[in-house]
């Protein structure tokens, strides 16, 4: 069984990765670049702090950063331990593929995909109350996820799992976070 889903996540790579066209390739090699997303990040550091009080505001930062962080290392810990290659160095599909990047680490699972969905989440938390259109914000991990498909440096399992790998911890640190506040309420030091 484990063989029939490996290959068929082959199959699927190959097929999803036939369907680019140079004419979009540069967009897509931007797409996936972390530095491309800088507004973002900034606009997210000013919605946390437009509308909360600072020391709640501090709070939700760290806790961000702290994700960003714990993320960054389960995903390189996770591909060291699983040694998946990437479809561009798998000599069973590369062939048969648009390669434009060639990364040599292991490919199991997507650390763009589990921190894109996982930041996202965490934000969409925070701001939940304060804004009502944070939902828009899910463009960025399904672009950036989508770009390492593209891109021929993952596999659709990689970006599913890693995509769930970042939700399910998002959710995990947003509740420790509440936890937090639920004890200083009670402990009679509010913010």
């Amino acid at each position: 069984m484990l063989d029939g889903l490996i290959q068929w996540d082959k199959d699927l790579l190959v097929y999803l990765n036939s369907l680019g066209s140079p004419k979009y390739d540069s967009f897509w090699l931007i797409i996936t670049r972390i530095d491309v997303w800088i507004p973002l990040f900034l606009l997210f550091g000013f919605l946390i702090f437009r509308k909360a009080l600072r020391k709640t505001a501090w709070l939700q930062l760290s806790f961000v950063l702290v994700f960003a962080l714990f993320i960054t290392l389960l995903s390189k810990g996770v591909k060291i331990l699983t040694y998946r290659l990437r479809p561009c160095n798998d000599p069973d599909i590369n062939r048969f593929m648009r390669i434009l990047d060639t990364p040599h680490d292991f490919s199991f699972f997507s650390g763009h995909a589990s921190s894109s969905f996982g930041i996202t989440m965490l934000m969409m938390l925070f701001l939940k109350d304060r804004y009502k259109w944070v939902a828009a914000f899910l463009v960025w991990p399904l672009l950036f996820a989508y770009s390492r498909l593209y891109l021929g440096v993952h596999f659709p399992l990689d970006v599913l799992v890693g995509g769930l790998v970042g939700v399910a911890s998002a959710l995990l640190f947003y509740r420790y976070y509440q936890s937090l506040k639920v004890r200083e309420t009670t402990s009679g030091h509010p913010e």
